[in-house]
């Protein structure tokens, strides 16, 4: 980006280049529901698209947005070196350290190309409801597919997955964004009428309930939390989100125990399988133990196993998936020396577990944990400097750190922070939000300044 650059006598660079974020964010919503295996690759490519010619082709002036670009374009730069120096320290094949930096990467790319687009109010709307539209019609698929009976036993509730529908944890990954959506409009769609974006949250958090996917609500709740204690500095403000919320938690204990609809929160209401010899936390943290049993050398610490090697959605799912494109390219399972995946192992113990079919709350695939197997801690520390970016310089107000909270807690649970279409999506809104607000702001000081007097001098 060129500071020195004026804006261009046309707008058309820009229109161009919010079409592009737009259909960057719309090849991985919709791909599963196309149910293409090669169309799940191909938000690799438009993402970095966007990213690129929004560096490349929009001019701004603008010392705030070039600030922010430059500092997230570094962030990018040291994750990406040490994603590499990873994997050729640990053997990983150049396409396991293309995919795994992109998997964790793309929605920083995202979210550096919708800041440094100067929107202008109608490209702002047009993107927006565009979102909307977007996951309007996820949440359409919702309710048809629970309306025609894809969830007719108590076991098939997983099958309401919206646009991720037979996609595995496709039900958690659509009640993501659903919920995130819903209160998202409730606080933002002001134009809007009240009832309608009531009855829009209403339905966004009704997907839990339909897909049973309770670590959904957990998300939520525990991000509330912690938002609630990070504003202690207001401290009427903390004490009436910590009223609300334990208002809520008597409110919906009873519920469990005396409403048919929600008895399947009682999954986790067994105190005997917490503790350091409860079935729970044996299983949640057997991934973690068996990475330690990988680390051979002081480098592995720094560098971890490899991109791919161990507990992330990479070394998971997409190289066993995905082998028959992927190993022809020369993806590694397994760093220098080892003959076993460590996923494999993963599998092996989750199967042998009692606990492993009751929810996937319990899994060991963490997505924090995934980051530090396949990264080290250099690479979990890079990826944090470019989340504390985007909390410091891109988050305007509470609703965007609430959202990344959502996210934080997402990733002590499962995998989610390396499925594209909810990190994508958490990106635009946050990204949205940042250039709503610009917006506004810019607007404020305009007003002030036609307000002041005219010197005559």
């Amino acid at each position: 980006m060129n500071s020195q650059t004026a804006f261009p006598t046309k707008k058309k660079g820009f229109v161009k280049t919010s079409t592009l974020v737009l259909f960057a964010f719309a090849t991985a919503f919709f791909p599963r529901l196309l149910r293409a295996a090669p169309l799940n690759f191909v938000h690799f490519a438009t993402v970095p698209l966007a990213f690129g010619v929004a560096l490349f082709q929009t001019r701004t002036k603008d010392p705030k947005q070039i600030s922010i670009t430059r500092e997230l374009l570094g962030g990018l730069y040291l994750f990406f070196t040490i994603s590499f120096a990873s994997a050729l320290w640990n053997g990983a094949g150049a396409i396991n350290a293309i995919l795994g930096f992109l998997l964790l990467a793309e929605p920083f790319m995202l979210l550096t190309a919708i800041v440094c687009i100067p929107m202008s109010p109608a490209i702002f709307e047009r993107v927006r409801s565009w979102m909307v539209g977007f996951v309007g019609f996820h949440l359409f698929l919702v309710y048809a597919q629970y309306a025609l009976g894809f969830c007719h036993l108590p076991g098939d509730c997983d099958n309401i997955q919206g646009v991720f529908y037979r996609s595995g944890s496709g039900h958690v990954v659509g009640s993501s964004i659903s919920c995130t959506f819903g209160i998202y409009y409730l606080l933002t769609a002001k134009h809007r009428p009240i009832w309608l974006r009531i009855l829009v949250f209403l339905l966004a958090f009704g997907n839990i309930q339909l897909a049973d996917a309770k670590q959904v609500l957990l998300m939520f709740i525990v991000g509330f939390i912690i938002i609630s204690l990070i504003n202690i500095k207001n401290p009427l403000r903390t004490i009436l989100y910590l009223i609300g919320i334990t208002i809520f938690i008597i409110v919906f204990s009873w519920a469990i125990q005396n409403i048919e609809a929600l008895s399947a929160f009682n999954t986790w209401n067994r105190p005997e399988m917490y503790g350091p010899d409860g079935e729970a936390t044996k299983l949640k943290l057997s991934g973690i133990r068996i990475v330690l049993t990988y680390f051979h050398s002081p480098v592995n610490w720094l560098l971890g196993l490899g991109p791919g090697h161990t507990i992330g959605r990479l070394g998971g799912w997409m190289l066993r998936d995905y082998s028959s494109l992927l190993s022809p390219l020369g993806a590694t399972r397994v760093p220098f020396g080892e003959t076993v995946p460590v996923s494999e192992l993963v599998w092996a113990y989750m199967a042998s577990s009692w606990l492993a079919n009751g929810s996937s709350m319990f899994a060991p695939f963490i997505g924090w944990a995934a980051i530090w197997g396949d990264f080290g801690f250099l690479g979990l520390g890079a990826y944090l400097y470019l989340c504390s970016i985007v909390w410091r310089r891109i988050c305007p107000d509470d609703l965007p750190k609430y959202f990344m909270l959502t996210v934080f807690v997402c990733g002590l649970i499962f995998t989610q922070m390396e499925e594209p279409a909810y990190m994508l999506y958490i990106a635009t809104v946050i990204g949205l939000r940042w250039q709503e607000h610009e917006s506004n702001k810019k607007k404020y000081e305009e007003s002030i300044q036609q307000s002041l007097p005219i010197s005559t001098e």
